[in-house]
């Protein structure tokens, strides 16, 4: 029976701040139509102003978050987001083998917070490189990410990392252009690069614009769409965010906003009554 809404599985960290990891993923996937579920990574401890503790989950509990939301709900796409270590990122990489095949899997190399903090061990890269990356359907890294990733060089061209990224295996690489001088992203499927232009926000505030970014691809591939009909979303999405993030919110950089907070609660659809369901039928949304 098919499902009412999709569901889109965050596996990344908890951001105590409300920013970003599985925090913005909920949020984002809200804002798309689809319904979030998680598999907890680590727990940091955090807020606006910087990272003061990471808190790995036992990969034991990871693995079994993914299996009882798969079993129960079903996945229609993965966004995997901070993974922390080599031991997480392998046990990741077993339980994405044991989804459907087909499920969209979008990863962010989550490496360092926009505090500077690091989220991901330095050791665990090569994990991330060669166990999860020829899993993804889509990565989303941006420039320092790609050079990390791939070992390119600082003046490495765009067109010199997505070919490096593209070589690891993933389907599709969305080099974001948060760190470039335009803000641009590209997506690159090894034959085409494609350009997805956007404006860029320097008084609003990004932290979150990551996460937001990746969780609204994976949504929308949820969703059915093309990669680059999600792609297009999802700098949209992101870039809004950034520009209506809640700068004095805290004392750091300020989180992303996804509903537009400041212009008033959002409107919300009241759900149908009994008349309008069905028993045993899945409700019909537009």
């Amino acid at each position: 029976m098919p499902r009412p809404v999709p569901v889109v599985l965050s596996i990344a960290g908890s951001d105590s701040g409300g920013g970003a990891g599985i925090q913005a993923d909920l949020k984002a996937f809200a804002r798309a139509g689809v319904h979030g579920a998680t598999a907890i990574t680590a727990i940091t401890v955090q807020n606006t102003v910087g990272v003061t503790g990471v808190h790995p989950v036992p990969t034991p509990v990871i693995q079994e978050q993914v299996r009882v939301v798969a079993e129960d709900l079903g996945v229609d796409a993965v966004k995997i987001g901070m993974l922390g270590d080599a031991p997480t990122i392998r046990v990741v990489a077993e339980v994405l083998d044991e989804l459907p095949d087909g499920t969209p899997v979008v990863l962010d190399p989550v490496m360092i917070a926009e505090s500077g903090a690091r989220l991901l061990a330095e050791d665990a890269q090569r994990a991330l490189a060669t166990e999860l990356v020829p899993r993804a359907t889509a990565i989303t890294p941006n420039v320092p990410e790609a050079r990390a990733l791939t070992g390119e060089p600082e003046d490495a061209s765009a067109e010199a990392l997505l070919g490096a990224l593209h070589a690891l295996g993933p389907r599709y690489v969305i080099l974001t252009g948060g760190h470039r001088e335009e803000a641009t992203d590209l997506v690159y499927d090894g034959a085409t690069i494609t350009a997805i232009p956007g404006e860029r926000h320097p008084d609003g505030a990004a932290h979150g614009s990551g996460c937001t970014h990746s969780s609204t691809l994976a949504a929308h591939l949820a969703l059915g769409e093309d990669i680059l009909t999600a792609a297009r979303a999802a700098k949209e999405v992101a870039a809004g965010a950034v520009r209506d993030g809640l700068r004095e919110l805290g004392e750091g950089a300020g989180p992303v906003d996804v509903f537009g907070l400041r212009r008033g609660a959002p409107q919300i659809t009241p759900p149908a009554g009994p008349a309008d369901v069905t028993p045993g039928a899945p409700r019909t949304h537009a």
